[in-house]
């Protein structure tokens, strides 16, 4: 190699390494597409992405919060946004919300800290979502983690309280509102069956 080449730096899935290392890396592969740390590792999003596994549902997520978003001028929100969460810790999730006086944003653009809510789609239980992923929100202070399983057939919300992540369960419509956003309601079973407008016509 000569003097005037640089050698592109690896991203593999599996590589471990602090966020700062992370991000200089990933800025420097235009190649790459949706890759995370998470609790220090390097996590790749599968390829190709179903539509009915992952984009279909996420577009439901996307559209939920972007309405609720539309009608609150005090409320930012992002889709598959860099997070620098923490030192060891820069997810990309598939939809968040944060309120605008809590000024996330960086001098280069980014959400530097937990936004107050998060939302990723999962293919099942087993995945990192649930694990390592809903553990790094949980420590660094993700006031709402919603996770929708689609293999499951389930959407689970969790609420922090007392630094500890607890399932919320739909009320007796069947709607879950969100706590830190007033008037932020999905109703889980119009959500699984695919009625988005019927999920829209609850958000206020």
């Amino acid at each position: 190699m000569s003097a005037t080449q640089t050698a592109v730096p690896t991203l593999a899935e599996g590589d471990r390494m602090d966020r700062e290392e992370f991000h200089r890396r990933y800025l420097l592969r235009p190649d790459l597409h949706h890759v995370e740390l998470i609790e220090g590792v390097v996590c790749f999003m599968p390829m190709p992405i179903s539509w009915k596994d992952h984009a279909d549902p996420q577009t439901f997520m996307i559209t939920w919060v972007g309405v609720y978003r539309s009608r609150h001028d005090d409320v930012a929100g992002g889709v598959s946004a860099s997070v620098f969460l923490d030192g060891r810790n820069q997810p990309e999730p598939d939809a968040l919300l944060f309120r605008q006086d809590r000024k996330l944003i960086t001098a280069d653009g980014y959400i530097g800290g937990a936004p107050d809510l998060v939302v990723e789609v999962a293919n099942s239980s087993g995945s990192r979502d649930l694990r390592e992923k809903k553990d790094a929100y949980e420590r660094n202070g993700v006031r709402e983690y919603i996770v929708w399983r689609v293999q499951d057939y389930a959407i689970d919300w969790f609420q922090l309280r007392n630094g500890r992540f607890e399932r919320r369960e739909p009320d007796a419509d069947g709607i879950i509102e969100s706590d830190v956003f007033p008037g932020l309601r999905l109703d889980v079973t119009k959500a699984l069956e695919g009625d988005l407008a019927g999920v829209l016509a609850e958000v206020r």
